[in-house]
Order: C-alpha cells, then sequence, then structure tokens
C-alpha cells in the first residue's frame, strides 16, 4: 500500500515543492497588508479570494498552458519578458508612491476607504498577478504541465494529481495572507513603511531579473531559418 501511495504523493507535493519557492509568499505580506489594510473580515476576504485566484492560474497553467502558448505561438522566454516588465513596473510605482495615495491611507487607517468592488479588482492585479503567480510561476507550472502524458486515461491520473498540487498551493498562499497582518503587526508604522519600500526595491529587481532570464533563453533559442 505504501509503495503505491509513495508516487502519488510524490507527484502531489512536487508542484507545491516546486511554486512556493519562485513564489515565496511571505515576502508579498507587505504588499499585502498595504493594500488591503488590517480590518480582519477584509483581510480573510482577500486572502481567501487571492488564494482562489491563485489555484485557478496555477491549474489552468498546468493543464492548459502548454496549448494556450502553442496556439498563439507565444514562446516561454516572451512570457518571461511580458510578466518581467509587469513586475518590474509594479515595484517601481510602489517605490516611487506617494505615502498619502489611497491605498496607502485605507491600511493606514486600518479601514476599508476602498471599496470593495476596488479591493477585488486587486484581488487579482497586482496580488494574484503579478506578485503571487507572476511569470515564473507560470512558466514552471507550463513546464510541469507539459510533463502530462498525452494518453486519456494516463492524462487523468496526472491532470488530478497536478489540481491536488495546485490547491496545497493555494492553501499555502491563503494561510501567509491570512496571517500577514500578524506577521508585520510588531514592526509597527516606520518598520512597515521601510519594509514597504525594501519590497518595492525587491520587487523591481525581481522584475528585471525575471525580464533578463527570458531575454537570455530568447537570444539562446535556436533561429527559424
Amino acid at each position: 500500500m505504501l509503495d503505491e501511495l509513495f508516487p502519488l504523493l510524490k507527484a502531489v507535493l512536487v508542484v507545491p515543492l516546486t511554486l512556493l519557492p519562485i513564489i515565496n509568499p511571505p515576502s508579498v505580506a507587505p504588499v499585502f497588508v498595504a493594500t488591503v489594510g488590517t480590518d480582519r473580515a477584509v483581510v480573510s476576504s482577500l486572502a481567501r479570494q487571492v488564494a482562489v485566484n491563485a489555484f485557478f492560474v496555477v491549474a489552468g497553467s498546468l493543464l492548459i498552458g502548454t496549448y494556450v502558448l502553442d496556439f498563439f505561438g507565444i514562446s516561454l522566454p516572451i512570457v518571461r519578458i511580458g510578466g518581467g516588465l509587469l513586475v518590474a513596473s509594479a515595484g517601481w510605482r510602489m517605490l516611487h508612491s506617494r505615502e498619502d495615495d489611497e491605498v496607502r491611507s485605507a491600511a493606514a487607517l486600518q479601514s476599508t476607504a476602498l471599496s470593495n468592488d476596488a479591493l477585488q479588482r486587486k484581488s487579482f492585479y497586482p496580488l494574484t498577478f503579478p506578485l503571487m503567480t507572476g511569470p515564473g510561476t507560470i512558466a514552471a507550472s507550463i513546464a510541469l504541465g507539459a510533463q502530462i502524458p498525452g494518453s486519456p486515461i494516463l492524462y487523468l491520473a496526472h491532470a488530478t494529481t497536478a489540481v491536488a498540487g495546485a490547491a496545497l498551493t493555494a492553501a499555502v498562499i491563503y494561510l501567509s495572507n491570512r496571517h500577514a497582518g500578524a506577521m508585520l503587526g510588531r514592526l509597527g508604522p516606520l518598520g512597515t513603511l521601510v519594509m514597504m519600500r525594501l519590497a518595492a526595491f525587491i520587487l523591481l529587481c525581481m522584475g528585471l531579473d525575471i525580464l533578463w532570464t527570458g531575454w537570455l533563453e530568447l537570444n539562446a533559442a535556436p533561429r527559424a531559418t
């Protein structure tokens, strides 16, 4: 029995073990808190929504990502370059945002000054994409999905384990965001501001690194003649 369960468990765990180091949920905690504030109801709702969004992005990339890229003729290096630009742009805006902008004010006042519609929109951009499930995560998910066999029975079995792995990844994202306020609460307003600036700079560097990786992969790819 254990010999039969071990390959199944390994197939489920390979998704979170591959993606979570790329996603690095704790690194997004300052951005999450600055966006949604510390109101428990809002934090819980948005953490759940971001986790659901992340699940669908990861599961979709695993199951149909290769087919979508093939259909549009898009290569993985181009996905990295485009996504890197988005991540770097988000980091640049955070780094140069004004202290009194509406998101920061809502977080500082620990209120729900932003409307529910605005918060729901932010649950996908920028919290889910590109911060949580950015181009690196999508590219890694597509690479994992490319290993799923094509025969119907094997595809169904591997797809089921892949979806279970995506659900486990989303659960970790939810727990990290749900308790992000507690992690940052001990820093105080000044500490949180410093952390936000550092996170913005790191985000900018991550975007440039993703862009550069995509550029190198694109130049290394064989040229069509």
